[in-house]
Parts: C-alpha cells; structure tokens; sequence
C-alpha cells in the first residue's frame, strides 16, 4: 500500500508544469537523436550531463526518462522510410519497415511501430515499477555461463532467420572480426592492429554501425539514377498521407493477436534486465521468435507487420528492464543505462539491492515519467509529426543524403572524438557496400559486432570458472535451458520456413524467392 502511494505521489511530481516541460524536452531531444545516424539516446544524454549539475535530481531524470524511450523509438523513422536505422535497436525494422514503404505502405508501418514502441514502453515501465524486486533476484539467477548461451542463441538465430544462411554467417563472422580489435579486454595486450597503432583503440561500435547502414547506404544512393530517384520522388508525390492513415492497421493487429504484443514486451524487459545484452539483442529475438510462431513465415522479408510489431515491442520494453540491474546492482543493462549511472553519481546516489525499496519515493517520478513518455508517442508522434515523416522521400536526393552521410559522420566524431574513428567509418562503409551489392545482409554484421565482445567476455571467464572445460555450459540450468533454445530455433524455423515455402507454391504455383 505505501508503495502504491509513494508512485502516485510521483505522479504529481510528474504533472508539475516545469517537470512536464523537461520531460517534453528531453522526448524532443530524443527524438531527432534517435532519428539521426550516429547519434543516439547515449550520446543525446551525455551531451546533457553537463546541464544536470544545476537541475533539482527528480527533473533530471524525468527528462532522461523522456530522452532514453524517445530516443529507442525514433530509430524506426529513418529505418522506415530510408532503410538506415537511426538507433541499432531499429535495426531489425528496416527489413520490414521499409520494404513496407516501397509498398506505398509508409504511413502504416511508422504506424505499427509507433504503437508498438507505445505498448512495449508501457509495459517495460509497470513492469519496472511492480515488479522489479522479483526481476532483480531472476536476473542474479542468470549467471555468467548463461549470459554467453543467451548471446549465442542471439547470434545463431539472427544466422536462421537470414535468406541466404551462408552469406548471413559471412557477415556474422566479419562483425565478429572486426569487433576483436584493438585492446583485449581481459589481458592488457593489443590484437589485430596489423601494426597500425591508430586500431590500438579498437574500432567504436558507434563507427561500425554508421559505416555498415549510413555510409553504405549513401554510396548506393550515388549509384542510384536521378531518373530512378525521381521515380520513386514522384510516387511519394503522388500518394496523400492523412493522419488516419497512421491507424489503418486495425485488420493487421488483428491478425498479429495481443499474444505477440506482450510476449515480445517481456523478451524485451527480461533481457533489458540482464546487464549488457541491450535493446538490439531484445530486438533481434523478438524478431526470430515473431518468424518462428508465424502462420507465413516465408513473408518475411517483403513487408510482415508482426516483424515490425514484435522488435518494435521489445527493444522499447527494454527501458523499462534495463534500469532494474542499474538500479539494483549498479550494472547497467544497455549503454544508455550506463551514461544515466553518471547522473547518479553526480548527485552522490549510489546504487545497490536496498535502493529500490529505500528510496523509492526519489525514484517513483522517474518510474512514472518513463511511462508517461510511453504514453504519449500516440499524440505526439502520430498525430503531430507522423506525416512529416513520410516526407523524407521526397527531400532532394542529393541534398538528403549528403545531409545524412555529414551527420552520421559527425555523430561519429562527437560519440569517439577520434578523426580515425571517421576514416574507419567510411573503410567499414565501402566495404559493405560491396557486401550489399553481392546479396549480403549487413543485419547480421552489426549483430556480431554488438554482442561479439559480449559474448567473448562471458566465454572466457566461464572457461576460466570452468578450468577449460566447457561442460559447464551444459551443467549450469540456466546455460542449458538457451542452448536447448539455440538448437529448437536452429532446427525447427528453418523447417517451418521450407514447409511454409512448399505450400506457397503448391497453391499458387509461384516459388518464395527466399528458397
């Protein structure tokens, strides 16, 4: 009972006018980090942390509570209508999405994003308010053998679902490689720097992933035919988008069933909870596990609403579940978590099991807050903007793209403050690019370079607790239950994608272009 009052207490904490204008503030801001290549919610508040010296510690974090869930959302933007996703959690969007768009679909798939980013950062944040102290002892539960398995079944599933499963793991295997360089992170030795003492630093994450979307992207647009663009300008053009357009989704959510909804809003929180897997992994899951239970698996790919539902779902749900470890252990679950961890240093907070439930009242604006944020994508993003964003394409080729190489490049120099960091990004593009151009998903790439060093951590230690014997692996219960997983998507979803394939063609007699 005192807790329920203590949150409504932060709810007029919340409704105060100067708190709802840092927390509209901070979702702006969040909004067009997001949205942008290169810069995201991390930086969008490390590049606030200055200003939250001389702000009262309850608006500060209402307004990085408006800054992370916007930030998370908008990645979907650019995902959709310009196939770069503006934040790696997006990244699974853009298959979807954007195929959506070419479709003349725009309008309903930022739909179908907006309202799933909603539903997840919803139940990501009563989740974190009710119960947290449950999650934190499930969370403890997962130890380090299990937190490898869990990054392996990410990584073996993201190889399942690839149309071609030989170049996916190619690409898989160059995001794992380029991942290992520069300093080990358990010996103080460099690797891998082929005696370039510029890669001693290693190659940023935020680099990689401007080169393999942003600066990829933009060189394919070179080639693109002024005639080809205008093309596509004019059937923009030529298609009127009105706000209710946004919601003519009804017959689709219908058919994806609240069932995904909530499964794919716990995938996101469970694994916002455990420190260092992050939005992407909860993304990529949803994603694979939104395929596995699908009547027609073999349409994803070619515009499938429930691959934008189920991701979109997760990596918002992920707010709410990676401030649990932050809060509790003092380990943050993603790297927005980490830079907020700051903003609790800085005002001499430090975080441990009894926080949650000693200070509860100093946390529950923050709690109601990210909720609140949750709330109002609806009004704000499709009411207000949602047209506006469909009007990306119809922005002067040469003019957008410049503009987006500049600023991903940029994000780049302002995430790393490294001018290498910048060259790298454009050596990773061009490389890619050339990747692209011979039918390989750079989805799978990005995957191994954000759970590669994850995922080598963990491997590592639990060889060393095991004295190298990776049947520790299978001795520990939680290892065992995501092998077990690992080896049912492996096996199962690509049957179930051939047998989906079979009857397509049986009954239309046209064969999927996925086989």
């Amino acid at each position: 009972m005192g807790e329920i009052l203590t949150i409504f207490q932060g709810i007029g904490v919340v409704l105060q006018p100067v708190s709802l204008l840092y927390l509209l503030g901070g979702f702006f801001i969040g909004i067009v980090f997001g949205a942008l290549p290169g810069l995201t919610s991390a930086l969008a508040i490390a590049l606030l942390l200055p200003m939250t010296y001389s702000m009262p510690l309850q608006q500060a974090l209402i307004m990085c509570m408006g800054v992370y869930m916007a930030g998370i959302y908008s990645g979907s933007i650019t995902a959709v209508t310009i196939n770069i996703p503006g934040a790696p959690a997006s990244a699974m969007t853009c298959i979807e999405g954007h195929a959506l768009m070419q479709q003349g679909r725009g309008a309903q798939a930022i739909g179908h994003a907006t309202i799933a980013s909603a539903i997840g950062g919803s139940i990501g944040a009563l989740l974190l308010i009710f119960v947290s102290p449950l999650t934190v002892e499930l969370a403890l539960k997962v130890r380090t053998p299990g937190k490898f398995s869990l990054c392996l079944f990410a990584l073996a599933t993201m190889v399942v679902i690839s149309k071609d499963k030989r170049k996916g793991l190619i690409t898989l295997a160059f995001g794992l490689m380029c991942a290992t360089i520069g300093i080990d992170k358990l010996k103080a030795v460099s690797r891998f720097t082929f005696g370039f003492p510029q890669l001693v630093e290693g190659i940023d994450e935020t680099t990689l992933i401007v080169g393999a979307f942003a600066v990829s992207e933009f060189i394919s647009q070179v080639k693109v035919s002024n005639k080809e663009y205008k093309e596509l300008s004019d059937q923009a053009n030529r298609v009127q988008f009105k706000r209710r357009d946004f919601f003519d989704i009804w017959d689709d959510m219908k058919e994806i069933g609240i069932w995904l909804y909530i499964k794919s809003a716990l995938i996101g929180y469970f694994i916002g909870v455990l420190p260092g897997a992050g939005a992407s992994m909860a993304g990529f899951v949803a994603y694979a596990e939104a395929q596995r239970t699908a009547k027609h698996p073999e349409k994803f790919g070619h515009g499938e609403p429930r691959g934008i539902a189920g991701p979109e779902t997760a990596n918002n749900a992920v707010c709410g579940g990676a401030l649990v470890p932050m809060l509790s252990l003092g380990i943050p679950g993603d790297g927005t978590t980490a830079i907020l961890l700051g903003v609790f240093l800085v005002y001499g907070i430090v975080p441990g099991p009894d926080l949650l439930s000693n200070q509860l009242a100093t946390f529950a604006p923050m709690y109601v807050a990210l909720l609140i944020s949750a709330a109002i994508l609806l009004p704000l993003s499709l009411f207000l903007f949602g047209p506006y964003y469909l009007k990306i394409v119809k922005i002067n080729r040469l003019v957008l793209y410049s503009a987006i190489g500049a600023i991903a490049l940029i994000g780049v120099y302002a995430a790393t403050s490294s001018a290498v960091q910048m060259f790298l990004a454009v050596l990773v593009g061009i490389a890619m690019y050339f990747f692209k151009t011979q039918g390989y998903p750079n989805v799978p790439f990005i995957l191994g370079v954000i759970l590669g060093p994850i995922a080598e951590e963990y491997l590592r230690t639990t060889l060393t607790l095991g004295h190298g014997n990776p049947m520790i692996f299978f001795t520990e219960p939680d290892s065992l239950v995501f092998l077990i997983l690992t080896v049912v998507f492996a096996v199962f979803l690509p049957r179930l994608n051939r047998k989906s394939s079979a009857s397509v063609e049986k009954t239309t007699g046209v064969k999927d272009e996925d086989d």
